[in-house]
């Protein structure tokens, strides 16, 4: 913990139990009917916890809300749930077309409805329900019609990177476009790289630019997801100009976050972004996916001005590359403080205030 996210715990006052059965929650276990399978499988997980220790309190962390049912049915006792992303989203629900004959789709329709059901069921056996961001907000009081909805962002390094990266730092910036995210599909690496090669086609003044992508790689599927990559990049001619950087630790982390020019995000509906709060933070001008939690909350329009630049399309990511790398310096300098001053949102400091708040009510139920 702390070499890869500089985070310290008191092993005192922190106990891990070990599970057995992991396997009943992975992904892998349900190639059908992936979410139901998966939220089965978290009962299984539960009682595998609760038979080695009965909680006095129970706050699931993981986005098993079937589990935090159970506890409460268990033993009713007080029960919270941190909501990283809904499991099923209205977004979903919406996706699929209606009133089509394709038997297909109509099962999927029917299965996503039954699932949408017993998740929103799962909603009012939770006391307390804390989100990331103002988007997960919008879901979960949308599904789960919640009376106490807080939106209590994540802890993100934001003190630590405005300590080792001050505004007032010297040393000339390059123009490195930065993206930290792990290497999963969801991602969208390859739109990146996609807008990155029209914008290094079309452009003048900014053939010295790079590419970096920083992320972790989890298994075999993921390491095979970055050969594919660098083969997307030799196919769009800009091999020499798109770094890699896997397994990074943190102090590489800030080393990049120290010399980059523009943070990159292109994930479709993010439901936070941890990453866009660090570049904003690392006084980065910021480029991000125009949806969820780095539209709503993070790279936003303050009183003095914008924060960084939204995009959806390649052509749109590409032509905010352009715009960001050729800003006048005073300019630059201007978004580079507002986006510093909008970061400190989201400090682990107000993370603990909004946690402590919702924990203390449950110790008080």
């Amino acid at each position: 913990m702390q070499n890869r996210f500089s985070i310290t715990l008191d092993p005192d006052r922190v106990i891990f139990i070990y599970l057995s059965t992991r396997r009943y929650v992975a992904a892998s276990t349900w190639p059908h009917f992936t979410l139901l399978g998966q939220s089965l499988g978290s009962l299984v997980l539960a009682w595998d916890a609760f038979s080695l220790l009965v909680p006095d309190i129970y706050v699931d962390t993981m986005g098993y809300a079937f589990t935090v049912a159970f506890a409460k049915l268990l033993f009713n006792i007080p029960t919270g749930a941190y909501v990283h992303y809904p499991t099923i989203s209205t977004d979903m629900l919406e996706s699929l077309p209606s009133g089509t004959t394709d038997t297909r789709t109509q099962i999927k329709r029917q299965y996503w409805q039954l699932f949408a059901t017993l998740y929103i069921g799962c909603g009012k056996y939770v006391d307390r329900v804390m989100v990331n961001s103002s988007w997960t907000a919008s879901h979960i009081r949308a599904l789960w019609r919640h009376p106490n909805v807080s939106v209590v962002f994540p802890p993100c390094a934001v003190t630590e990177l405005q300590q080792k990266i001050p505004a007032s730092d010297d040393k000339p910036r390059e123009k490195v476009l930065l993206c930290i995210a792990q290497f999963r599909p969801e991602k969208n690496h390859k739109l990146l790289i996609d807008a990155f090669a029209r914008f290094y086609k079309q452009t003048k003044a900014h053939k010295d630019a790079k590419l970096v992508l920083v992320g972790s790689v989890r298994h075999s599927e993921d390491a095979t997801r970055v050969y594919d990559l660098r083969l997307q990049a030799r196919e769009v001619g800009v091999k020499n100009q798109v770094v890699f950087v896997t397994d990074a630790p943190w102090a590489d982390v800030l080393k990049w976050l120290r010399i980059a020019w523009v943070g990159v995000n292109a994930m479709w509906n993010e439901h936070f972004g941890i990453g866009v709060v660090e570049y904003q933070a690392a006084g980065l001008v910021g480029v991000v996916h125009n949806s969820g939690g780095p539209k709503m909350d993070i790279v936003i329009e303050t009183e003095g001005g914008k924060t960084g630049f939204h995009a959806t399309t390649v052509e749109e990511f590409a032509a905010a590359f352009e715009e960001a790398l050729s800003m006048p310096e005073s300019e630059v300098r201007e978004v580079r403080c507002r986006a510093r001053k909008s970061a400190e949102r989201f400090s682990e400091e107000g993370f603990e205030s909004g946690w402590l708040r919702e924990f203390g009510a449950l110790l008080r139920a």
